[in-house]
């Protein structure tokens, strides 16, 4: 390895190469993540493609592993180095919008630009970009982990925001997997063959994104119910109703609780409560906020409370907005596992049911949001690492969550990708004949496995 650093410090400035100990643990390690299996030997901090194309050729030839890493927000340890190896960092010189082109709605960024800069960036000219994930995400792992956010039900995952991809390949290739143009029938999708790869097939150097125009007019709503079954059957009937909502997201009591503690003058209750987004033109979403105010009385609604003025959007949005992290004061002192499913809608009510049946029998706290909307929810397990009896306890909460959204037609994952966390479980969830097809076309591209080894595919 001795080697490897001086040869990086031969083709990169020698300040951007670093083995300091508190640099390589924050690019290996996450208090977000339960899954942190080791860190890098050496982080790199590349400015350029040709940089990184140096890097990849002299990490093939020594066959070490390569990490990518932008945001450092993902949550199932895909940048954990349990090899070693290299990790290479973007957030700090690759994270510039290269070229923009607002009559064609598009826009070409370095994987270190952050969503929420992007969406500032591009603002002033009425567009945006509906991917939402985690504050402080960054393009490059968001395209990597196949992210989607709040936005989902409304504006889809980020699968459907990518027209091309730059990427590095693990022999220091260069491969731009399609023109720009939104749409194109011309050869294999690779495009969408790295959208959720998770640095395992290569490193992507740059993105095409597709943006959209600014609603009009946008408000929110929330409603609370006796119980989460009652909550969840909401969304089926907002599906079939045709109602185009902007968000559908449910807090169970639970997580209702951890937002009073966070903030008792929003003036929630502590029961099951479903927080929604309304936007385009003021008819449409009036006659919305009509259809879906009856929709939830069905189901045995309370009151149903929806923004008038901008000052009463974001204080109705606020509970939503600090829900993840007003998880800890439901107990102090302790990492918190964040699970992630997805079913069709349909099977939705009955499997939140079954979790919260689940959940209940259990000794931990466990508090349930989700992007109900489109049948995706998590499980946030707060446990104590030093006790192995927590550390069991939370695996068969994660194990039971997971094998039931398998058997109800649904994912292992909605948004958080396999990572370390869930390579266990493709098979369950793919079969065989799939996970087998996926690994030929890892060892196909990536003969050495360097790229990001460990995750993703599991080992049998």
């Amino acid at each position: 390895m001795k080697q490897v650093f001086y040869e990086l410090r031969g083709v990169l400035p020698p300040e951007h190469v670093t083995v300091d100990d508190e640099i390589l643990k924050a690019h290996g390690y996450s208090n977000n993540s339960y899954h942190s299996n080791g860190i890098p030997n050496i982080v790199v901090f590349p400015s350029s493609t040709e940089e990184v194309v140096s890097i990849v050729k002299i990490a093939n030839t020594y066959a070490v592993p390569i990490i990518p890493y932008s945001g450092g927000t993902s949550l199932e340890g895909h940048f954990s180095a349990p090899q070693g190896g290299i990790c290479i960092s973007f957030s700090e010189h690759m994270n510039a919008v290269t070229a923009f082109h607002p009559q064609d709605m598009d826009i070409v960024v370095q994987p270190g630009v952050s969503w929420e800069i992007l969406n500032e960036t591009i603002k002033q000219h009425s567009l945006f970009f509906p991917v939402d994930p985690g504050p402080e995400a960054c393009i490059g792992g968001m395209v990597a982990t196949g992210c989607s956010g709040t936005n989902a039900v409304r504006w889809g995952t980020i699968r459907e925001w990518v027209l091309s991809l730059t990427v590095v390949l693990p022999d220091g290739q260069v491969v731009k997997t399609r023109q720009r143009p939104r749409k194109s029938s011309a050869g294999y999708d690779l495009t969408r063959l790295y959208i959720g790869s998770e640095g395992t097939l290569g490193v992507i150097v740059e993105a095409t994104l597709k943006l959209t125009v600014l609603p009009e007019n946008t408000t929110v709503a929330v409603c609370d119910f006796p119980t989460i079954l009652q909550a969840a059957a909401v969304v089926p009937d907002l599906i079939q109703a045709g109602v185009q909502i902007g968000a559908v997201e449910l807090l169970d009591e639970l997580m209702m609780k951890a937002v009073r503690l966070a903030n008792p003058s929003l003036g929630h209750t502590e029961n099951p409560t479903l927080f929604f987004k309304f936007s385009g033109s003021k008819p449409k979403i009036e006659h919305e906020i009509n259809v879906v105010s009856e929709i939830v009385k069905k189901h045995n609604g309370g009151s149903f409370r929806y923004a008038k003025t901008e000052k009463e959007k974001e204080e109705l949005w606020e509970g939503r907005k600090i829900c993840l992290w007003s998880a800890t004061l439901l107990r102090k002192n302790t990492t918190v596992w964040t699970t992630d499913v997805v079913v069709p809608v349909s099977y939705l009510p009955k499997l939140m049911d079954e979790t919260k049946q689940d959940l209940e029998s259990s000794f931990l706290i466990a508090p349930i949001v989700g992007h109900v909307g489109d049948g995706n929810f998590h499980v946030l397990i707060l446990f104590d690492p030093s006790k192995p009896e927590e550390i069991t306890e939370a695996k068969r909460i994660n194990k039971n969550l997971l094998e039931r959204a398998i058997c109800m037609e649904g994912s292992i994952t909605g948004e958080h990708g396999i990572g370390a966390g869930k390579r266990e479980y493709l098979r369950s969830e793919l079969g065989d004949a799939t996970v087998d097809l996926m690994k030929t076309i890892k060892m196909a591209i990536d003969p050495k496995n360097i790229m990001n080894p460990m995750k993703v595919l599991p080992d049998d």
